[in-house]
């Protein structure tokens, strides 16, 4: 059975690293492992975006699918900056959480003769603003008239964030939500505050995106973005270094047949980060998998 080799450092330096890992919280290096540095070669190694939940879930799910199969893997979690880069180097062999067209399109344009589309496996990832299920609107364009209903507060995540600034540049401005107080904190705090007004049966408007385990664990809804200041869905896509699919035809086959349904990456997040709380998440592919018991079989049979 043919394996990647994995080639060149890891990581650009060891201190860079240590500083990016130390920022993540316990979903992402829990089970995931810190980057070793010196791995063993015939390692598929797979580069995790740290604070993405759908890539951590996919990720380990994928890990669990190549080690049943006889491959050996190997999980290093790290900014995004540095994932694709390390990608682009071979370094890492592949990356299951690839936004395209819009949000790693500069990382696309960077390196995109050194990566290898190897399919796409979600179509409906986008931002969003997301409220309680039964607030009484249903879009952003209703949101400024009814900002006292919610308090006069946006719960937003990190300043970092893509997300923070889309709101701010363009969401907060077309749809005159000025005179709301937009708070800026992380996306734990603002997972509280969603998860503290659902259980009270309060309004709340968050910034939020899908996929996320937050639309099967608690009663909330995307409002409709009429003037698309949050850009259309994209895809979801499995990248690897150039060449993965020639050194790996039989990887490359079954991760072209990947897909997930809404449903089905909801139910593997939910179960990974709430009900187990991101503290095992082998264990937590193990249970779901029992529970979908021919997702599997669709791949590799």
């Amino acid at each position: 059975m043919k394996l990647t080799k994995r080639r060149g450092a890891v990581l650009a330096t060891a201190a860079a690293l240590a500083v990016t890992l130390a920022a993540c919280g316990p979903s992402q290096l829990n089970g995931a492992g810190a980057a070793s540095g010196g791995a063993a070669d015939d390692t598929i190694s797979i580069g995790v975006h740290s604070g993405w939940d759908e890539g951590i879930a996919v990720s380990h799910l994928w890990k669990k699918i190549l080690q049943d199969e006889g491959y050996d893997v190997e999980l290093e979690t790290a900014d995004a900056g540095v994932v694709f880069t390390a990608l682009a180097e071979g370094d890492y062999d592949l990356n299951f959480d690839t936004w395209l067209p819009l949000t790693h399109a500069s990382y696309q344009e960077q390196y995109g003769d050194q990566l290898e589309d190897l399919g796409t496996w979600y179509t409906e990832a986008k931002n969003v603003i997301a409220v309680n299920e039964d607030a009484p609107i249903d879009s952003l364009a209703e949101l400024a008239d009814n900002a006292d209903l919610f308090g006069n507060k946006l719960v937003g995540i990190e300043a970092g964030a893509g997300l923070t600034a889309a709101t701010q540049d363009k969401v907060i401005p077309t749809y005159g939500l000025d005179k709301m107080e937009y708070l800026i904190s992380s996306t734990p705090a603002m997972l509280a505050e969603l998860q503290s007004a659902t259980s009270a049966g309060a309004n709340v408007a968050v910034t939020l995106w899908q996929p996320h385990w937050a639309f099967e664990a608690f009663p909330i809804k995307a409002l409709e973005d009429p003037e698309s200041t949050l850009g259309a869905a994209e895809e979801i896509k499995t990248m690897g270094h150039g060449g993965f699919a020639e050194e790996n035809p039989e990887v490359a086959g079954w991760i072209g047949k990947f897909t997930m349904t809404s449903e089905q990456l909801f139910s593997l997040e939910n179960l990974m980060f709430n009900e187990m709380g991101g503290k095992d998440n082998d264990a937590a592919v193990e249970q779901w998998l029992q529970e979908n018991p021919d997702f599997v079989a669709g791949i590799t049979g």
